[in-house]
Protein backbone atom coordinates (compact mmCIF):
# COMPACT_ATOMS: atom_id res chain seq x y z
CA UNK A 1 0.00 0.00 0.00
CA UNK A 2 1.45 3.59 -0.68
CA UNK A 3 2.17 5.75 1.89
CA UNK A 4 1.96 9.48 1.69
CA UNK A 5 4.55 12.16 3.15
CA UNK A 6 3.89 15.67 3.94
CA UNK A 7 7.11 18.05 3.49
CA UNK A 8 6.89 21.34 5.17
CA UNK A 9 9.68 23.17 3.42
CA UNK A 10 10.37 21.28 0.46
CA UNK A 11 11.92 24.09 -1.22
CA UNK A 12 14.97 23.95 1.04
CA UNK A 13 18.40 22.59 1.95
CA UNK A 14 16.59 18.88 3.68
CA UNK A 15 13.10 19.59 2.49
CA UNK A 16 14.18 19.16 -1.20
CA UNK A 17 16.26 16.23 -0.40
CA UNK A 18 13.44 14.27 1.39
CA UNK A 19 11.02 14.95 -1.25
CA UNK A 20 13.53 13.26 -3.97
CA UNK A 21 14.47 10.24 -1.69
CA UNK A 22 10.52 9.84 -0.22
CA UNK A 23 9.65 9.99 -4.34
CA UNK A 24 12.39 7.33 -4.99
CA UNK A 25 11.10 5.15 -2.36
CA UNK A 26 7.83 5.08 -3.67
CA UNK A 27 6.34 7.34 -1.20
CA UNK A 28 3.35 9.91 -2.41
CA UNK A 29 4.86 13.32 -1.72
CA UNK A 30 2.77 16.01 -0.65
CA UNK A 31 4.45 19.53 -0.29
CA UNK A 32 3.31 22.23 2.04
CA UNK A 33 2.48 26.01 0.81
CA UNK A 34 3.25 28.46 3.82
CA UNK A 35 0.62 30.62 4.85
CA UNK A 36 -2.09 27.20 4.33
CA UNK A 37 -3.78 25.28 7.78
CA UNK A 38 -1.45 22.87 8.00
CA UNK A 39 -3.45 20.71 10.33
CA UNK A 40 -5.56 20.02 6.59
CA UNK A 41 -2.55 19.35 4.83
CA UNK A 42 -1.82 16.51 7.05
CA UNK A 43 -4.60 14.62 7.38
CA UNK A 44 -5.13 11.60 6.11
CA UNK A 45 -0.64 11.22 5.25
CA UNK A 46 1.17 8.79 7.10
CA UNK A 47 4.33 10.96 7.58
CA UNK A 48 5.57 14.79 8.03
CA UNK A 49 8.66 15.56 7.12
CA UNK A 50 9.51 19.45 9.24
CA UNK A 51 12.28 20.78 7.48
CA UNK A 52 10.54 24.05 7.84
CA UNK A 53 13.74 26.38 9.43
CA UNK A 54 14.04 30.06 9.35
CA UNK A 55 16.70 31.47 6.64
CA UNK A 56 20.03 32.78 7.81
CA UNK A 57 18.80 31.92 11.48
CA UNK A 58 16.18 34.71 11.05
CA UNK A 59 13.79 35.54 14.30
CA UNK A 60 14.49 31.49 15.67
CA UNK A 61 13.44 32.57 19.16
CA UNK A 62 10.23 33.78 17.72
CA UNK A 63 9.37 30.99 14.31
CA UNK A 64 11.00 27.90 16.22
CA UNK A 65 8.35 27.89 18.60
CA UNK A 66 5.47 28.54 16.22
CA UNK A 67 6.32 25.95 13.60
CA UNK A 68 6.59 23.71 16.29
CA UNK A 69 3.73 24.05 17.96
CA UNK A 70 1.76 23.73 14.34
CA UNK A 71 3.53 20.60 13.39
CA UNK A 72 2.41 19.11 16.86
CA UNK A 73 -0.62 20.03 16.42
CA UNK A 74 -0.86 18.61 12.61
CA UNK A 75 0.77 15.09 13.89
CA UNK A 76 -1.90 14.99 16.74
CA UNK A 77 -4.80 15.75 14.62
CA UNK A 78 -3.82 13.16 11.98
CA UNK A 79 -2.27 10.78 13.28
CA UNK A 80 1.41 11.01 11.21
CA UNK A 81 4.47 10.09 12.55
CA UNK A 82 6.64 13.41 12.58
CA UNK A 83 10.25 13.25 11.48
CA UNK A 84 12.66 16.03 12.38
CA UNK A 85 16.19 16.52 10.50
CA UNK A 86 18.18 17.79 14.14
CA UNK A 87 21.36 19.32 14.49
CA UNK A 88 24.11 19.51 17.35
CA UNK A 89 23.64 23.13 18.81
CA UNK A 90 21.96 21.28 21.68
CA UNK A 91 25.10 19.20 22.98
CA UNK A 92 27.02 22.63 23.38
CA UNK A 93 30.76 22.49 23.52
CA UNK A 94 30.87 18.65 25.70
CA UNK A 95 33.26 15.96 24.81
CA UNK A 96 31.95 13.42 21.83
CA UNK A 97 30.83 11.29 20.13
CA UNK A 98 27.19 12.45 20.61
CA UNK A 99 24.31 10.69 20.38
CA UNK A 100 20.55 10.02 21.75
CA UNK A 101 22.06 9.67 25.66
CA UNK A 102 24.29 12.87 25.23
CA UNK A 103 23.22 15.19 27.84
CA UNK A 104 21.68 18.67 26.04
CA UNK A 105 23.90 21.02 27.35
CA UNK A 106 23.46 24.12 24.70
CA UNK A 107 26.16 26.79 25.15
CA UNK A 108 24.50 29.18 22.49
CA UNK A 109 21.05 30.84 22.51
CA UNK A 110 20.15 28.84 18.61
CA UNK A 111 20.91 25.68 20.74
CA UNK A 112 18.57 26.45 23.87
CA UNK A 113 16.02 27.16 21.07
CA UNK A 114 16.74 23.99 19.52
CA UNK A 115 16.64 22.07 23.43
CA UNK A 116 13.24 23.12 24.17
CA UNK A 117 11.78 22.47 20.51
CA UNK A 118 12.79 18.96 20.93
CA UNK A 119 11.84 18.90 24.58
CA UNK A 120 8.37 20.03 23.63
CA UNK A 121 8.34 17.38 20.69
CA UNK A 122 9.17 14.45 23.29
CA UNK A 123 6.35 16.25 25.46
CA UNK A 124 3.74 15.64 22.80
CA UNK A 125 4.56 11.63 22.36
CA UNK A 126 2.70 11.25 26.09
CA UNK A 127 -0.17 12.38 24.16
CA UNK A 128 -0.09 10.25 21.60
CA UNK A 129 2.58 11.88 19.02
CA UNK A 130 5.08 9.50 17.58
CA UNK A 131 8.78 11.17 16.29
CA UNK A 132 11.81 10.46 14.73
CA UNK A 133 14.67 12.93 15.36
CA UNK A 134 16.91 12.24 12.69
CA UNK A 135 20.29 14.38 14.11
CA UNK A 136 23.09 15.60 11.32
CA UNK A 137 26.01 17.77 11.34
CA UNK A 138 27.14 20.66 8.81
CA UNK A 139 24.95 19.84 5.58
CA UNK A 140 26.63 19.07 2.66
CA UNK A 141 24.85 19.61 -0.74
CA UNK A 142 26.17 20.13 -4.62
CA UNK A 143 22.98 20.79 -5.60
CA UNK A 144 22.30 24.03 -3.00
CA UNK A 145 23.74 27.05 -4.37
CA UNK A 146 22.88 28.24 -0.70
CA UNK A 147 24.77 26.19 1.45
CA UNK A 148 27.46 27.29 3.44
CA UNK A 149 30.07 24.81 1.47
CA UNK A 150 29.46 26.51 -1.73
CA UNK A 151 28.88 30.20 -0.57
CA UNK A 152 31.40 30.25 1.22
CA UNK A 153 34.40 26.71 1.86
CA UNK A 154 34.38 25.86 -1.47
CA UNK A 155 33.45 29.39 -3.60
CA UNK A 156 37.28 29.66 -4.97
CA UNK A 157 37.84 26.18 -5.30
CA UNK A 158 38.00 26.35 -8.89
CA UNK A 159 40.82 29.11 -8.12
CA UNK A 160 42.74 26.56 -5.44
CA UNK A 161 41.81 28.56 -2.74
CA UNK A 162 39.81 26.82 -0.12
CA UNK A 163 38.00 28.76 3.14
CA UNK A 164 38.50 27.00 6.21
CA UNK A 165 36.36 28.48 8.96
CA UNK A 166 37.46 25.79 11.51
CA UNK A 167 40.40 26.32 13.87
CA UNK A 168 43.32 23.66 13.20
CA UNK A 169 42.99 20.24 13.39
CA UNK A 170 39.11 20.42 14.30
CA UNK A 171 37.57 17.23 13.56
CA UNK A 172 33.79 18.19 12.40
CA UNK A 173 30.47 15.90 11.84
CA UNK A 174 29.26 16.61 8.03
CA UNK A 175 25.92 15.43 6.54
CA UNK A 176 25.97 15.21 2.89
CA UNK A 177 21.81 15.39 2.44
CA UNK A 178 20.98 12.89 -0.08
CA UNK A 179 22.41 9.81 2.38
CA UNK A 180 20.53 11.54 5.28
CA UNK A 181 17.18 12.10 3.31
CA UNK A 182 17.74 8.70 1.91
CA UNK A 183 18.21 7.15 5.80
CA UNK A 184 14.97 9.54 6.78
CA UNK A 185 13.26 7.73 4.25
CA UNK A 186 14.31 4.42 5.07
CA UNK A 187 13.57 5.00 9.08
CA UNK A 188 10.11 5.98 8.22
CA UNK A 189 9.30 2.71 6.39
CA UNK A 190 10.35 0.59 9.92
CA UNK A 191 9.04 3.59 12.11
CA UNK A 192 6.41 1.38 13.85
CA UNK A 193 9.33 -0.73 15.70
CA UNK A 194 10.59 2.74 16.96
CA UNK A 195 10.23 3.76 20.17
CA UNK A 196 7.26 6.83 20.22
CA UNK A 197 10.41 9.52 20.59
CA UNK A 198 13.17 8.38 18.37
CA UNK A 199 16.77 10.46 18.55
CA UNK A 200 18.73 8.92 15.84
CA UNK A 201 22.19 10.07 14.95
CA UNK A 202 23.29 10.62 11.53
CA UNK A 203 26.78 10.14 11.56
CA UNK A 204 27.93 10.86 7.94
CA UNK A 205 31.54 11.87 7.32
CA UNK A 206 34.18 13.17 10.22
CA UNK A 207 36.86 15.36 8.98
CA UNK A 208 39.18 17.66 9.71
CA UNK A 209 38.80 20.62 6.72
CA UNK A 210 42.76 19.83 5.92
CA UNK A 211 41.36 16.30 5.15
CA UNK A 212 38.67 17.62 3.03
CA UNK A 213 41.57 19.84 1.21
CA UNK A 214 43.80 17.03 0.87
CA UNK A 215 40.56 14.96 -1.43
CA UNK A 216 40.37 17.77 -3.40
CA UNK A 217 43.68 18.18 -4.35
CA UNK A 218 44.05 14.79 -5.40
CA UNK A 219 40.65 14.31 -7.56
CA UNK A 220 41.01 18.14 -9.15
CA UNK A 221 45.07 17.82 -9.64
CA UNK A 222 44.76 21.05 -7.91
CA UNK A 223 46.84 22.45 -5.51
CA UNK A 224 44.43 23.94 -2.73
CA UNK A 225 45.21 26.51 -0.65
CA UNK A 226 43.70 27.05 2.67
CA UNK A 227 42.64 30.53 3.58
CA UNK A 228 40.80 31.40 6.97
CA UNK A 229 37.02 32.72 6.71
CA UNK A 230 37.05 36.45 8.24
CA UNK A 231 35.75 35.85 11.81
CA UNK A 232 37.25 38.58 12.49
CA UNK A 233 34.61 40.84 9.78
CA UNK A 234 31.59 38.55 11.12
CA UNK A 235 32.41 40.15 14.59
CA UNK A 236 32.50 43.46 13.65
CA UNK A 237 29.50 43.17 11.46
CA UNK A 238 27.60 41.58 14.14
CA UNK A 239 25.62 44.91 15.38
CA UNK A 240 24.89 45.87 11.77
CA UNK A 241 23.79 42.61 10.31
CA UNK A 242 21.56 39.37 11.82
CA UNK A 243 23.54 37.02 9.99
CA UNK A 244 26.62 38.01 11.21
CA UNK A 245 25.86 38.31 14.45
CA UNK A 246 23.97 34.65 14.28
CA UNK A 247 26.86 32.88 12.57
CA UNK A 248 29.60 34.25 15.15
CA UNK A 249 27.29 32.72 18.20
CA UNK A 250 28.12 29.22 16.59
CA UNK A 251 31.92 30.01 16.21
CA UNK A 252 32.41 27.48 18.75
CA UNK A 253 31.11 24.60 16.70
CA UNK A 254 33.90 25.68 14.67
CA UNK A 255 36.32 25.17 17.06
CA UNK A 256 35.04 21.81 19.07
CA UNK A 257 35.84 18.44 17.74
CA UNK A 258 33.10 16.68 17.71
CA UNK A 259 31.48 13.80 16.50
CA UNK A 260 28.17 11.81 16.13
CA UNK A 261 27.97 8.04 17.37
CA UNK A 262 27.16 5.57 13.61
CA UNK A 263 26.37 2.58 15.73
CA UNK A 264 22.49 3.08 16.31
CA UNK A 265 21.73 4.06 12.66
CA UNK A 266 23.75 0.89 11.80
CA UNK A 267 21.89 -1.11 14.02
CA UNK A 268 18.44 0.21 12.42
CA UNK A 269 19.93 -0.13 9.01
CA UNK A 270 22.72 -2.60 8.58
CA UNK A 271 22.15 -2.57 5.10
CA UNK A 272 22.61 1.51 4.15
CA UNK A 273 25.73 2.79 2.92
CA UNK A 274 26.65 5.93 2.79
CA UNK A 275 27.92 7.59 -0.92
CA UNK A 276 31.77 7.64 -1.09
CA UNK A 277 33.59 10.95 -0.17
CA UNK A 278 35.29 11.04 -2.98
CA UNK A 279 31.54 11.10 -5.38
CA UNK A 280 30.45 13.84 -2.83
CA UNK A 281 33.84 15.64 -3.54
CA UNK A 282 33.10 14.86 -7.73
CA UNK A 283 29.50 16.30 -7.33
CA UNK A 284 30.86 19.70 -5.90
CA UNK A 285 34.18 19.80 -8.02
CA UNK A 286 31.11 19.30 -11.27
CA UNK A 287 28.96 21.99 -9.97
CA UNK A 288 31.84 24.59 -8.54
CA UNK A 289 34.83 24.07 -10.65
CA UNK A 290 33.87 22.38 -13.98
CA UNK A 291 36.96 23.96 -15.16
CA UNK A 292 38.34 20.37 -13.46
CA UNK A 293 36.27 18.26 -14.73
CA UNK A 294 36.60 16.11 -17.96
CA UNK A 295 33.90 16.06 -20.62
CA UNK A 296 32.97 12.68 -19.25
CA UNK A 297 32.50 14.48 -15.89
CA UNK A 298 35.39 13.10 -14.22
CA UNK A 299 38.15 14.85 -12.25
CA UNK A 300 41.07 15.29 -13.90
CA UNK A 301 43.47 13.30 -11.76
CA UNK A 302 40.89 10.42 -12.02
CA UNK A 303 41.55 10.62 -15.34
CA UNK A 304 45.03 10.68 -15.57
CA UNK A 305 45.52 8.52 -12.25
CA UNK A 306 47.72 11.36 -10.40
Amino acid sequence: MTQTVLVLGASGHFGSQAARAFAAADWTVKTFQRGTDMTAAAMGVDLIVNALNPPNYHAWDRLIPQITADVIAAGLASGATVLVPGNVYVYGDQPGPWGANTPHRPVARKGAIRAKMEAEYRAATTQGLRVIILRGGDFIDPASPKSFWNMVALKSVAKGRITNATAPGTMRAYAYLPDMARAAAALADIRANLPAFADIPFAGYTLRFEDIAAHLERLSGKKMRLTPFMWWFMRLAGPFWELARELNEMRYLFSTSHALDPAPLAALLPDFRLTPLDDVLRAELATLAPNLMTPHGRSISAQTGR
